[in-house]
């Protein structure tokens, strides 16, 4: 729901982008569009999950993530659930579906902002390390300290030296983590340009979801392909074979989410798992990040 009566958030920087520098192929797209289509053409797929099929599938792996948290518990297990991705990728949605009949007591959430200038200037990993889980706890991450080779770098808000520091350490960081009795999991929303381009276009018409609107994203807008050489670069130094990043296609929401709950039930081994539910996701959105679409 558009409200054009009230001020666009940042001087209706996403309709000016959109206007005057969104690349042919992407208005086009968005002008194209119809209801339910996929405007990627990449995805797979042409037309969005249908909600019926949808909420069959959710209610399902709803009771597995209850039997999953269950188990967490009572074994005094540590998840840590890692959820990143490109702007409008879906990241905050998803993790809501993740938490959304779970026992909040046992299931936290961080979303940390950028560096404070003391963080900046010391262990860039003491931040993340407070909200790595305790026993018997699921843990979710909104970005991580991956922000600090792909945002951070690209909007200053590290140093240079700070980010090869990062690449040096982030493998031994990963390791200790892991080592140490953490079960990490990993997942990447990727998106297509024209979908993010009409995200961004719907929050800032509609003043219920301009809180989800920064000058970040007025920024990010022109910094598609630094971005996505940032992303490349990442993955090259923190995928690995015991703590791999799971590349999910998130143009279709419905979709994704689905898919990346089935990444972490078919990663965590737990009692009384139902396979009809708690198996791996669509290998046709689920792709490796040798297969990452920019």
């Amino acid at each position: 729901m558009g409200d054009e009566s009230y001020p666009k958030p940042f001087e209706g920087g996403i309709t000016g982008f959109y206007e005057q520098f969104a690349p042919e192929d992407v208005q086009s797209a968005i002008e194209d569009a119809r209801r339910d289509s996929i405007l990627n053409p990449c995805y797979p797929y042409r037309k969005r999950r249908s909600w019926e099929k949808y909420n069959a599938a959710s209610y399902g792996l709803k009771v597995e993530l209850g039997k999953l948290q269950a188990w967490v518990k009572a074994e005094g297990a540590r998840i840590a659930i890692v959820i990143a991705g490109r702007d409008a990728a879906g990241k905050g949605g998803t993790i809501k579906r993740f938490r959304e009949f779970m026992n909040p007591r046992g299931a936290w959430f961080a979303a940390l902002g950028k560096p404070t200038d003391q963080e900046r200037v010391r262990w860039f990993f003491r931040r993340d390390i407070l909200h790595l889980p305790n026993g018997g706890e699921i843990d979710f991450f909104d970005r991580s300290w991956y922000n600090r080779s792909v945002i951070d770098h690209e909007f200053g808000f590290c140093w240079p030296n700070g980010r090869n520091r990062f690449f040096n350490q982030v493998s031994e960081f990963k390791h200790m983590t892991v080592s140490d009795g953490t079960c990490l999991v990993k997942i990447w929303l990727n998106i297509g340009r024209a979908e993010q381009m009409l995200s961004f276009l719907d929050r800032e018409s509609n003043r219920l979801k301009h809180w989800k609107l920064s000058k970040i994203d007025v920024t990010g807008l022109y910094n598609w392909d630094e971005f996505t050489a940032a992303i490349r670069e990442t993955f090259g130094w923190s995928d690995s074979s015991w703590a791999s990043w799971r590349v999910i296609l998130g143009d279709d929401k419905r979709r994704a989410r689905v898919a990346a709950i089935q990444s972490v039930l078919d990663w965590v081994r737990y009692p009384g798992k139902d396979v009809t539910f708690a198996h791996g996701p669509d290998p046709k959105i689920s792709v490796g990040t040798r297969m990452f679409d920019a």
